[in-house]
């Protein structure tokens, strides 16, 4: 099978042809449709995470995947050939970037019916991540209010939506030139962090979910109000900001979840979330994509079309 791949650290990406998965008891494999990128791609590829999360070579890039079943192991009973699903696979079968995929049973929702494959690969990793977030770590409830920062990012773009699902004041850092994307998704104050600085406008709030890390993450502390939480997937408490500010302080990073994803199938469904597409790739142009990724201005997702 065609597949995008990597044969060292800091390689470049290739176009290369590969043996097809093999089929396990607890999986299935797809036909896949559609990839997404995400940041975490191009970090584990620069051998950044090599202590935590070593690669064996050829990799197959890709973390996000939307296909059809075309086979189903001996133990899977959710699912049948034929069914449209999408899923955010765990670390062993990483590889969506490809014809062929396999996925866990567990890690498998029906794709939501209502959007493309493209559309469906862009929300998995994350989708969870959002929802792990805030709902998980933070356990946003109604009335509260959170500070999401970088609301145009593929994750921020669906934080956003599941804030005000859950009936919070939602405000985000953004560029100023993405201000009317994050609006149209709920969010109630927008921060342009060009030109204003968000801890000197912002107080008294109940959850900051932080994807930036660094200075940003230790000034976030500054927002929230005694017994509050910061949930950050970029960075560690180091200076002890939580114990002085009287405040949680939560890191995590996401796990594949299958009844989650479905969950979120629901509320796209409904048309309370919704995917937000920066832009689309074919396969033969993933180096490309990469590039794209890499200057960090996706406003939400880059996909990449197999089928």
């Amino acid at each position: 099978m065609k597949a995008a791949i990597i044969n060292a650290y800091a390689a470049g990406i290739e176009i290369g042809d590969i043996d097809a998965p093999r089929i396990a008891e607890d999986s299935v494999l797809i036909d896949v449709y559609a990839a997404s990128l995400n940041p975490i791609d191009n970090i584990l590829r620069a051998g950044h995470m090599q202590d935590y999360i070593p690669l064996s070579f050829p990799h197959v890039m890709g973390y996000d995947v939307s296909g059809v079943v075309r086979e189903v192991g001996a133990n899977v009973t959710r699912f049948k050939p034929g069914d449209a699903v999408y899923a955010r696979p765990n670390q062993d079968d990483a590889g969506s970037l490809a014809e062929v995929a396999r996925i866990k049973e567990s890690e498998l929702a029906l794709k939501p019916i209502n959007i493309s494959h493209a559309e469906a690969a862009s929300i998995p990793l994350a989708g969870l991540t959002a929802w792990q977030a805030i709902v998980d770590k933070a356990g946003l409830k109604k009335g509260q209010k959170i500070l999401i920062h970088a609301g145009s990012g593929g994750v921020g773009t669906l934080a956003i939506q599941i804030a005000k699902h859950l009936g919070a004041y939602v405000a985000t850092t953004t560029s100023d030139k993405n201000a009317d994307l994050v609006r149209s998704l709920g969010a109630d104050k927008v921060i342009d962090y060009k030109t204003e600085k968000f801890d000197e406008l912002l107080s008294d709030y109940d959850v900051v979910f932080d994807m930036m890390g660094g200075e940003t993450m230790n000034r976030s502390f500054k927002v929230l109000k005694k017994g509050g939480v910061l949930v950050s997937i970029k960075g560690q408490d180091s200076e002890g900001n939580a114990e002085k500010h009287g405040v949680r302080f939560e890191a995590f990073f996401m796990s594949p979840d299958g009844a989650q994803l479905a969950e979120l199938s629901a509320l796209i469904e409904a048309g309370t979330v919704k995917p937000v597409i920066d832009s689309s790739y074919e396969l033969s142009a993933v180096s490309e994509a990469y590039d794209h990724l890499a200057d960090g201005h996706a406003a939400g997702k880059i996909v990449v079309t197999i089928r």
